[in-house]
């Protein structure tokens, strides 16, 4: 287990995060919610639960592909406390996953710098929505956010891909990051724009033991 935790009762609930985020580890530090990492296997494909299906919605994607995640989770718990189960308690899984969504269109991580200026020049002087889906124990509730930038010029995209910041974020960007300079709205919630609603987090977590 990646955080020492002692498998006698625990003093407070605890469960594992399938996400290799920092920032939803520090939402949920936020929360005060204790969790372990349960990430995937080195020989678990998990992109390919990211990939898109024709004439589906921003919305629905980003449902199916959450549960399909916490799935995956759930399926290498199951391994895992097959071959070791002292090392993997029982406890409830939280997934989550965040796109971003100009219109109809799904702009997910971008490949390379590229495609990253290519999101950040799309999204320059739009309105777009964040859409962030949370599953703990099978049960999921959506955070839909709208954000308005002001225009960007050439040389603010190619400094903020220089950057590297874009690399592996929905939509190419962080809000916590610089490109909080260029918000000039949020309409929703800040924290499921950095990807882990934490009211909709704490409203699944609630009915399994947690008080906030």
């Amino acid at each position: 287990m990646s955080d020492a935790l002692s498998h006698s009762a625990p003093a407070h609930p605890w469960l594992y995060l399938a996400s290799q985020s920092p920032r939803r580890r520090q939402l949920l530090d936020q929360l005060g919610v204790r969790h372990v990492l349960l990430l995937p296997d080195a020989d678990e494909d998990a992109e390919a639960l990211e990939h898109e299906r024709e004439d589906e919605s921003p919305e629905d994607y980003v449902q199916r592909v959450t549960h399909a995640k916490w799935q995956a989770a759930l399926d290498r718990l199951a391994r895992r406390q097959a071959q070791d189960p002292a090392a993997w308690p029982a406890a409830p899984i939280l997934c989550a996953d965040t796109t971003v969504a100009l219109g109809p269109a799904i702009l997910g991580k971008p490949v390379d710098g590229a495609d990253a200026a290519r999101m950040l020049r799309r999204l320059s002087g739009q309105s777009h929505r964040v859409l962030t889906a949370v599953v703990v124990e099978g049960a999921l509730r959506l955070s839909t956010s709208h954000v308005r930038w002001r225009a960007l010029d050439d040389a603010e995209v190619e400094r903020y891909v220089a950057s590297g910041e874009p690399m592996g974020k929905a939509g190419a960007y962080a809000i916590q990051g610089r490109s909080g300079a260029w918000t000039e709205h949020i309409d929703g919630s800040y924290s499921g724009i950095m990807g882990l609603p934490l009211y909709e987090t704490a409203e699944l977590l609630k009915p399994l033991g947690w008080s906030f």
